[in-house]
């Protein structure tokens, strides 16, 4: 597939695009610096910000989807749906967060009282985001949240699915390596299981 990036060069993008090339895509990489992206024939470096919405649908035309990986408070969520939609882009896969996972029947992770506020402004972004996606009508989208933890570590392919409810392992804590988070994020974009849906990943 033919994929643009948004966000290439951050520690969630950047796993995301080895993980596109090991797997044969071709791969526009944007970011709002590029400078740090190993060449790659099948890699085409593009300078851009996600916040600019008058530019961004003529850079995302002609490619099959689009990958953010962008963080929430970076951009508007409304203007960026409307550019993928105004390039004609056929889907568009999130990067999402774990704060609107569900940690019991309608309570949130972001509104748990140990939240780290310093990650809390964010979490909300993202939750903003996931209700624009979900209140669109015509959009193609998938919006993949992570656990409450992600970090780096071994590629082993092996970490369940889950929907709206953060994913706690058996000793108790939420986490995934981005590795594996980047295999279960390219494995619905090649047979896609979560359409006009959020899905979370951990072990």
């Amino acid at each position: 597939m033919k994929i643009f990036i948004l966000g290439a060069t951050g520690s969630v993008g950047s796993s995301l695009l080895s993980e596109a090339i090991a797997r044969g895509h071709t791969v526009t990489a944007g970011a709002r610096s590029v400078g740090s992206l190993t060449e790659h024939h099948a890699v085409r470096a593009q300078v851009i910000d996600a916040a600019n919405y008058a530019r961004l649908p003529s850079f995302l035309a002609g490619h099959e989807a689009v990958i953010s990986a962008v963080p929430f408070l970076n951009f508007e969520g409304e203007p960026l749906i409307r550019a993928v939609k105004n390039a004609q882009v056929g889907r568009l896969l999130v990067v999402g967060g774990a704060g609107s996972l569900e940690i019991a029947p309608g309570k949130f992770l972001v509104d748990a009282p140990d939240f780290p506020a310093e990650y809390k402004s964010e979490a909300l972004a993202g939750r903003g985001f996931l209700s624009a996606l979900r209140a669109d009508t015509d959009l193609d989208w998938t919006f993949v949240s992570p656990p409450a933890f992600l970090h780096d570590g071994p590629r082993t392919g092996k970490f369940r699915l889950g929907k709206e409810v953060l994913l706690i392992d058996s000793g108790g804590q939420s986490h995934v390596s981005i590795s594996d988070f980047a295999i279960a994020f390219l494995d619905e974009l090649e047979r896609p299981r979560h359409r006009r849906a959020r899905f979370t990943v951990g072990y």
